[in-house]
């Protein structure tokens, strides 16, 4: 069965909040609708959302809205199944968000009261130690009022509150997009992959014939660009060693431009005096390079042209020569295999090279018929995860996800 329609937007935006679990909590103030838009937002960055509605909000938004938005049942009422355990108990979830924040909804968090959905999914997470964010939404006399000042200033150790605008006398709740960022920096990056530095190899490589002429091949660079762009969002350090591609390189990582197969060999060389905790050789190297290039252009005179070529060093093969303790990521290309041989000629390469993991590709018919999308198995010594066919964005994210989840093993 396919999957809901609406979270084909996971993970569009970034992969900050992969695997994180979300409970947007919307109270019945009229800033209700831009809930809408915060749940999109956090899927974007990879969330799984879960709305639960008072019928406040309910009254304003039909619950069915709210679905469509996350791809997930909406809570509107407590049953036998216990909804508010599901996603408030112990571990069940990774953080709840209260946006809107009624004055009502703040006194019932601060007093223990629990006779709504809402208010008891907060009284759960509350005690298991779930973190809370509140954006407060009400009348600025109301945000005045003794009683809600006592209930913030008990609260504001033991909850995240974001700070509301005031405008036009009104307390209005902040913008989805300061929730996001907020979010985003509490709680996005990896505990995984916080912090760790990642070498990447990407894009072509070109050998000399002539000052002019080269020998290359078909790469953009856009797997390793993307994949970068991940790891840069996941909080790790990227150092991009980059070939001639046609791709803008990622922000956020320190650039190293090179051309041929031998000013990559040093780069990454060079690089590696520094200790690393990962690197991922996603660059299409070229296999041989000019024996003899001309120092000036060749003449187009002659019929026929013989060049002699030579083998270049396989750059993953002295990775673990420099740094015996990195985890290693390669990549490999087919065209036409069997998925079977596919993966036995990737274990084939892990064993040479002592990578730890190798994503292999068939680069066939198939692929050329639409080059923007890709289909990859990651193989490790003990078992494969394949993608199946999507588009180079979100192959970057499953690689991504992948490395973390074995990166977690080997550290």
């Amino acid at each position: 069965m396919r999957e809901h329609p609406s979270l084909d937007i996971v993970s569009s935006d970034g992969s900050e909040l992969v695997g994180k679990k979300i409970v947007l909590c919307i109270t019945g103030s009229v800033a209700a609708y831009k809930a809408i838009e915060l749940a999109r937002l956090l899927m974007r960055h990879g969330g799984n959302v879960t709305c639960v509605a008072s019928k406040a909000a309910t009254d304003l938004i039909k619950p069915s809205y709210f679905k469509w938005a996350t791809g997930n049942e909406v809570i509107t009422k407590l049953t036998g199944d216990l909804e508010h355990i599901k996603v408030a108990d112990y571990k069940q979830s990774d953080l709840i968000v209260v946006y809107p924040c009624t004055a009502n909804t703040l006194g019932k968090l601060a007093n223990g009261i629990d006779d709504t959905p809402i208010s008891t999914v907060l009284s759960v997470g509350f005690g298991s130690k779930i973190p809370i964010m509140v954006s407060l939404a009400m009348h600025q006399a109301m945000y005045e009022n003794p009683a809600v000042v006592k209930n913030i200033k008990f609260l504001k150790d033991k909850v995240q509150f974001i700070s509301p605008q005031f405008v036009e006398g009104k307390a209005k709740a902040a913008e989805p997009e300061k929730i996001l960022d907020f979010i985003l920096k509490k709680y996005g990056a990896s505990s995984v992959l916080q912090g760790k530095k990642v070498l990447i190899t990407a894009g072509p490589t070109i050998e000399y014939i002539d000052p002019v002429r080269v020998i290359t091949n078909q790469s953009t660079g856009r797997t390793g660009v993307l994949l970068a762009r991940e790891l840069v969002s996941s909080g790790t350090k990227v150092t991009f060693v980059y070939g001639p591609g046609t791709e803008h390189a990622p922000k956020g990582a320190k650039v190293v431009r090179v051309k041929t197969s031998r000013e990559m060999l040093e780069a990454v060389r060079h690089e590696m005096r520094q200790r690393f905790d990962i690197v991922v050789l996603a660059a299409a190297v070229s296999d041989y390079t000019v024996e003899n290039p001309s120092k000036t252009k060749v003449k187009s005179d002659p019929d026929k042209m013989i060049i002699q070529l030579r083998k270049v060093p396989k750059i993953i093969n002295e990775i673990k020569k420099i740094q015996k303790s990195v985890f290693l990521v390669g990549f490999k290309a087919e065209t036409d295999v069997s998925k079977e041989k596919l993966i036995a000629l990737s274990r084939k390469k892990l064993q040479e090279s002592r990578a730890d993991v190798i994503i292999a590709n068939d680069i066939g018919k198939k692929y050329r018929k639409n080059p923007e999308k890709n289909n990859v198995v990651v193989v490790d010594s003990k078992k494969e995860s394949v993608s199946g066919w999507k588009d180079k964005e979100k192959i970057a994210r499953f690689v991504c996800r992948e490395i973390e989840h074995r990166f977690r093993k080997f550290a």
